[in-house]
């Protein structure tokens, strides 16, 4: 599965970055190409030297190799690059990598990477389980990289615990495990919308919603990773798509998405109505700041126009529809209304009465309900869960 893939493998400073000797062997054998991007600290663990002959490749430490002259792209790289694994991922460089604090070529290469990401962490186990480093990974994974966690056993500290890297094998497998996905899209166009819409009421203000984006997002590189070709069409978000088969298309209000929607669908094989889009938008906007007054400010609201409902009727027979319900009452009394007054082929309902769903939340827990009257209900689970179990769902449309 690894034949002919262009692998960088970051290595930063903890004591694990012997293991990236092995890690380096066993690409290779597999048939990858390797290029080695080391940090700093990383050498004073393991030398560029042992790497360089491991992977056949000369050591990228910085970004001038006085040597030759050379100039070491992180763009270039970040383009060359099938994969990127970070074997020792240290707190020091997750803490970067989630903040964007570009002080070396390993995290510049990062940032500039279009190619699935797949991290190794490795410390000790207060360290792992600090909520500093707890929230940074957090970030991470809501980027759309990969973790590897972690086993438990002696650490360097001498204390016993989770925090060892996984063996190189493991992160063979893992690799390998994600390439060898079944691409049961492929071929497919789907466009998705996500996050919140913003409905301008000056230039200050505006009326909006707490959605994050991270259900459509992880929806969209679900597919992506199956071979779709994704066109995620997403208001106002702090979260990246990083698979290169996602094309964004950011939009700001209700008005926005619904001119891309509509266009995009015309190609598309399905659609996925993932966005809380605003209902409503002020019927004049100012074009000055609105000052405070004692008295009661009085906003004149329209409807915004229905994206899901215009997709609906112009929906092509071969074409799929699919729309989600967050509710607080009357649950799935009114995500059936929903669903047959837009012509969806099913509807992904979801409420905030159940605890850890909804906005903000990395879970979810879903009921499918389709048009021919099933009632598909799902336990909790990680939101990219979530989306592997709607895109089964999906396929079973096809």
């Amino acid at each position: 599965m690894l034949k002919g893939k262009n692998i960088i493998l970051g290595v930063t400073g903890g004591i694990a970055a012997y293991k990236a000797a092995n890690l380096t062997r066993l690409f290779v054998k597999k048939g990858a190409q390797v290029k080695v991007i080391m940090t700093p600290l990383s050498k004073e663990f393991i030398t560029p030297l042992t790497l360089a002959t491991l992977s056949k490749n000369p050591i990228l430490v910085d970004f001038y190799n006085p040597e030759n002259g050379d100039w070491n792209s992180h763009v270039d790289l970040g383009l060359w690059a099938d994969a990127m694994v970070i074997a020792p991922a240290t707190a020091n460089s997750m803490g970067k990598m989630a903040h964007a604090i570009a002080d070396n070529l390993l995290i510049t290469t990062y940032l500039s990477a279009r190619c699935p990401v797949f991290l190794a962490p490795a410390m000790d186990l207060d360290m792992l389980q600090h909520p500093a480093n707890k929230n940074n990974i957090d970030i991470l994974k809501s980027f759309g990289n990969h973790i590897i966690e972690p086993e438990s056993g002696e650490l360097a500290s001498g204390l016993i615990g989770k925090g060892r890297m996984a063996e190189p094998e493991e992160i063979l497998a893992f690799l390998e495990n994600y390439f060898s996905k079944n691409l049961d899209f492929k071929g497919k166009k789907i466009v998705l919308t996500a996050g919140p819409t913003y409905e301008v009421i000056d230039p200050v203000r505006f009326i909006g919603n707490h959605s994050s984006g991270k259900m459509g997002y992880a929806l969209a590189n679900e597919l992506a990773e199956r071979g779709a070709e994704v066109t995620l069409i997403s208001g106002p978000v702090t979260i990246q798509a990083n698979h290169p088969a996602i094309k964004i298309i950011p939009v700001t209000s209700a008005v926005q998405m619904y001119q891309a929607a509509v266009e995009n669908f015309k190609n598309a094989d399905a659609a996925i109505m993932v966005a809380a889009v605003s209902d409503y938008m002020p019927a004049e906007v100012s074009n000055k700041k609105i000052k405070k007054k004692d008295a009661d400010l009085n906003i004149k609201l329209k409807p915004t126009p229905d994206i899901a409902a215009e997709l609906g009727k112009i929906k092509k027979p071969h074409q799929k529809l699919i729309g989600f319900a967050l509710e607080t009452d009357q649950e799935e009394l009114n995500a059936i209304e929903k669903l047959k007054r837009k012509n969806f082929d099913f509807i992904v309902l979801n409420s905030l009465n159940d605890e850890a769903s909804g906005f903000k939340t990395d879970t979810n827990k879903v009921t499918i309900l389709t048009s021919k009257g099933e009632k598909k209900p799902f336990d909790l689970k990680q939101k990219n869960e979530v989306a592997h179990d709607i895109c089964n769902e999906l396929l079973l449309l096809f």
